[in-house]
Formats: structure tokens, C-alpha cells, sequence
């Protein structure tokens, strides 16, 4: 039973009785309904005072009126306070309809078909060639990872974009240095640490030695030709930094359908700054060819340097339409950092002024930086943390803290690779994605805080009360979920599609994150204050199913963040 939209009828229903019209529709009526800060208040409440005006009277003596015409079998009582109607549902009634829809939906509760047909396009994680994984990517990697889950489980066709960094005169630099010095067994066994060392030395010997910053960019134009040579020894490159990325997506649980980065929109920019042109879009400033976007408050987009150069704009725009004529997406998000906001409104704009709609349907997923232990990151500094090594670490003092606390436990390298990975996860998810983080240790691996190794233990003890209970087919006393502390766990499932929706609506993962301890606490509070086993085979029947759904949902709640939930810790 959908309890609000069961309500509105309600009182869609005691309006026509009472005044012999309801100036509200239903839906109307379910979009004002309330869930009141306080439970003592009721489950949900109707504030009367849109209707004052209409029916011309007080929103007391509305509210008054209503409730003497409110007919509903579902509802212990109905209360008039200060203009609002506040509905109290039946216990019983409540729990039984809440628990048992959620364990006959099973894995799929909270999901939906609503995307069925359509595609989203999610630009995510986005690593450069050549550079090593580092704790900056963590957060465009893994909210894009949990809307790719979320639009999934909603039915969408998602295409999952790993849009690389591998363009530029970079490129060409790391190929001179790799000739002058390099050794092809060195790279294969060193990988992207290897690269690294190259191109250190290459910025350091080309400051005495300016010929060297030529043969750099002379390579690069070998590249932008096609020229055999350079574009296999180019690719090569590309195909390392994968291979010692993929690791860390391995490890993260993380996968990518396209790995369509800027050099594959090299030959399809120049129909799209055709277009600009035939469309009186693109005017000369200072040389180079740029969007005015004075009239929307905005600097030029800048598409064609002075040389003829085209910029990471361009390349955008390039893959927009590439994307929009590939997928035909209702939807393509682009989770960058909030520093790139002007990028993004900027491209929007021009897609817009092209005269496509389809700009709508673009958004850009901006999040905070990331610091560790007080410390801003800097690659120049050489303060940098690995994601490999910081996914390593998690793992080693996960299993120190299981060693301690279970020490009996089968399986511990696996629990602690659930633990260690989903506590990096977790507290990367955990607080509004636009936040800036600052990662530590201590808090990340609490099991007592508000993070995944406290979620994760709950889902374990609900795997232990279930595999300790004797299982019977006793029908559930539902009654004996009456009590607040069960109460508070059933009105959270309730509230989980409706979480999964609103997450959804603002690309905002760490609403699932928090629902998650939401429950977890919830659950435990419940776990602590009332006997789950108890002698009463019908009352623990229902506890039982309260704990059934528990564990499902924080299994799936968990699992669309990309965190594992073990059955024993």
C-alpha cells in the first residue's frame, strides 16, 4: 500500500463529503501531505491552509470538519491541530504492509522501470595518461560509479564514459624522452611510475637545454598527423596507464563501457566548428576564434587559438554531439570538480545557441577537492597519496582491527578487503558531494561511527540473528512491531524508494550513504531494546521479517554506493 498517496484519497474523498467539492486533486493533495518532525505528531499531516481561501473558512474549523468526515480502515486515528489534519496509521497494519512488500520485492525494492528505454551518459573518473591514480580521482570515480548503480537500478541504460586526459604537447615530450632514454622492458615492467621518472627528467634537462622543448612539440605534430610511429608509441603508452589503472578500478569494483577520451574526437571537431561558423556563432577576439558570451554574464568560450589550436572546449563540444548522435541520451552528467563549473555553463550555453534543446538534459555533477590528515594534495610538492597504496593501507588496518576483534574469524583477507575498500568508499560518499574531504584514518575505520565498517557489522548481525533463529511457518505477529524502536526501522524502509528517487533527482549519492546508517543505527536500537528471538513463535516470526528486511536493504543500499556487506565480521 503506497500509505500517502492512500491518505490523499482519503481526504480527497472527506472534502467532497464535507464540502461537497475538493478543491485539491489527489496528487495535489499527496504533494501537500507532511511527515511531521516529531512521530508523537503523526505519520503524515495535511496543512488546511490552501484551502481557506476556496472554501472560505477558518483552517482550524477545515481541519475540524475534516476529520469528522475521514473514513479510512487503515488508520487508528486522525487528529485536528492548529489547522493541520494529522493522520496516524495502524501500527499493524503499517508494519506488516512496509515489511512484507520490501521482502517480496526482495533485491529490487526501491528499484523502478521508469528508465526503461532511455540512456544516461555518466563522464566520470577521467584519468590522465602517463599519471598515476591518485586520492584527487576518488570522488569523481566513485560518485560516478554510484549514479551508474542508481540510474541502473531504476532501469536506465547507462553508458559509463572514462573520458581520458590523453591529448596535448605533453604527449609528444614523453615521446622525445622516451627516445632519447627510455627502454620499452623498463616501461612494461614500471608502468606509469616509470613514465613518470621520464618525464621528470625531460622537464629537467629541456631548462638547459630549449632545443629539447622543440623536438617535444615536433612530436606531438607527429602524433596530430598520424604519423605511424609516434601514434603506436603514443598508444602504447595508453594501453600501460590502463593496465596499472585498472588495478585500482578492480579493486574499487568499477568498470567503464567507453574509454573515449580527447584524442578520439581529433578528425569530429571540425564539422562542429563548421557548424559554429555557418551559424554566425564564432567571432575573432585577439586572434583566436571564441563564442561571445558577454550577453549571459559569461567570458568567451574560446574554440580556436590564434595558431589554429583547438582547446579542451572544442573537444567537448565534439564529444557532446558525438554522444547525443551515438546514445541519443535523455540525460548526460559530468561529475568534474566544482572548479570546471565555468567550463560546463559555457558549453551548455553554446550547445544551446546552436539551437539544440538537448543542451537541458545536460548536467554538470560538480564535487569538493579532497585532503588527507590536514594536508592539501599537490603533485608539485610531492605531496601526493596513490589511490592503489591508500586502497592497500585500508586493507592492512582493516585486517589489524579484525585480527583484534575476531580473531577466529574464517575468510579474514576477504572480510578485510570488504572492510578496508569500503571504508575508503564511505567516507568518500558520505557527506554532500560539493563538500571538500579530508580523508583520515581514524574516522574512516571506526566501527562505532558513522561509517561502513558500523553498517557493515549491523548487515552481519542481522545475518547472525537469522542464523540463529529456528526457522518455523508461523504467521507474524505484526502487532509486535508496534513498539517506537521497530516502528522507526519500518517507517525508514518505507522511506527508501523515495530516498532513491530525491538521490537520483539531485545526483547526490551521500543520501544513500546516510540512509544506510540511518538504518543501521535504527536497527540496532531496535536489536538492543527488544528480544528478536523471542518464546512467542509468531512475535518473533515478525521481528524476524523486520530483520529480513533490514539486511536486504542495507545489502542494497550498500551495494548501489559500490560497498560490499559481509555475512560475518
Amino acid at each position: 500500500m503506497d500509505f500517502k498517496q492512500s491518505i490523499a484519497g482519503c481526504v480527497e474523498d472527506a472534502l467532497n463529503r464535507a464540502f461537497g467539492q475538493a478543491p485539491l486533486t489527489g496528487e495535489e493533495i499527496a504533494q501537500a501531505l507532511e511527515v511531521p518532525p516529531d512521530t508523537g505528531l503523526g505519520d503524515y499531516a495535511f496543512p488546511c491552509f490552501k484551502l481557506a481561501k476556496g472554501l472560505r473558512k477558518a483552517p482550524p474549523l477545515i481541519a475540524q470538519q475534516l476529520k469528522a468526515a475521514m473514513d479510512s480502515p487503515f488508520l487508528s486515528r486522525v487528529e485536528a491541530v492548529k489547522g493541520y489534519l494529522n493522520f496516524y496509521i495502524d501500527r499493524a497494519l503499517y508494519a506488516r504492509e512496509v515489511v512484507e512488500t520490501a521482502l517480496a520485492q526482495g533485491a529490487a525494492y526501491g528499484g523502478g522501470s521508469e528508465g526503461a528505454g532511455k540512456t544516461v551518459c555518466i563522464d566520470y573518473s577521467s584519468i590522465n595518461i602517463a599519471k598515476r591514480f591518485h586520492i584527487g580521482h576518488l570522488s569523481t570515480t566513485m560518485i560516478g560509479h554510484a549514479l551508474s548503480q542508481l540510474y541502473r537500478f531504476r532501469g536506465y541504460r547507462v553508458v559509463s564514459i572514462n573520458h581520458l586526459g590523453d591529448w596535448g604537447t605533453q604527449f609528444g615530450k614523453m615521446i622525445c624522452a622516451y627516445k632519447k632514454w627510455g627502454d620499452r622492458a623498463a616501461v612494461e615492467k614500471g608502468g606509469v611510475d616509470e613514465m613518470v621518472k621520464l618525464y621528470v627528467r625531460f622537464d629537467q634537462e629541456s631548462q638547459d637545454d630549449p632545443a629539447l622543448a622543440d623536438e617535444g612539440r615536433a612530436w606531438f605534430k607527429r602524433i596530430e598527423e598520424g604519423d605511424p610511429e609516434a601514434l603506436e608509441i603514443f598508444n602504447w603508452f595508453k594501453s600501460v596507464t590502463l593496465k596499472d589503472a585498472e588495478k585500482v578500478y578492480d579493486i574499487l569494483g568499477v568498470k567503464f563501457d567507453s574509454y573515449a577520451g580527447e584524442s578520439f574526437y581529433n578528425d569530429k571537431m571540425e564539422p562542429v566548428i563548421q557548424e559554429l561558423r555557418d551559424k554566425g556563432l564564432l567571432t575573432q577576439s585577439e586572434g583566436a576564434q571564441v563564442v561571445d558570451l558577454s550577453p549571459y554574464d559569461m567570458p568567451p568560450c574560446l574554440i580556436l587559438k590564434k595558431d589554429g589550436a583547438t582547446l579542451y572546449a572544442t573537444r567537448d563540444l565534439a564529444a557532446a554531439f558525438y554522444r547525443k548522435k551515438t546514445y541519443d541520451f535523455a540525460k548526460c552528467l559530468y561529475v568534474v570538480a566544482y572548479q570546471q563549473s565555468l567550463h560546463f555553463k559555457q558549453l551548455f550555453k553554446v550547445i544551446q545557441l546552436m539551437g539544440y534543446d538537448w543542451y537541458k538534459d545536460m548536467e554538470h555533477v560538480a564535487f569538493g577537492m579532497v585532503s588527507y590528515e590536514g594536508e592539501t594534495l599537490s603533485t608539485r610538492k610531492g605531496h601526493v597519496v596513490y589511490l592503489e597504496d591508500l586502497l592497500a593501507e585500508a586493507v592492512k588496518k582493516a585486517r589489524a582491527i579484525i585480527d583484534e576483534k575476531s580473531p577466529d574469524l574464517e575468510n579474514k583477507d576477504e572480510v578485510a578487503r570488504q572492510v578496508g575498500v569500503g571504508a575508503v568508499i564511505f567516507f568518500d560518499l558520505y557527506n554532500n558531494r560539493i563538500k571538500d574531504i579530508d580523508f583520515w584514518w581514524e574516522r574512516a575505520l571506526n566501527f562505532d561511527g558513522e561509517t561502513a565498517p558500523y553498517v557493515q557489522y549491523t548487515h552481519a548481525r542481522c545475518c547472525s540473528v537469522l542464523r540463529k533463529a529456528q526457522q518455523g511457518g508461523v504467521q507474524a505477529d505484526y502487532q509486535a512491531l508496534s513498539d517506537p524502536e521497530a516502528q522507526e526501522v519500518v517507517r525508514l524502509i518505507e522511506q527508501f524508494p523515495g530516498i532513491v528517487t530525491t538521490a537520483l533527482e539531485r545526483s547526490e549519492p551521500s543520501m544513500i550513504t546516510r540512509f544506510s546508517v540511518d538504518l543501521a543505527q535504527a536497527y540496532n536500537k531496535f536489536y538492543y531494546e527488544r528480544r528478536i528471538l523471542d518464546d512467542d513463535p509468531a512475535v518473533q516470526a515478525a521481528r524476524l521479517n523486520l530483520t529480513r528486511a533490514t539486511r536486504q536493504l542495507i545489502h542494497t543500499a550498500l551495494g548501489l554506493i559500490g560497498i560490499q556487506a559481509p555475512e560475518r565480521m
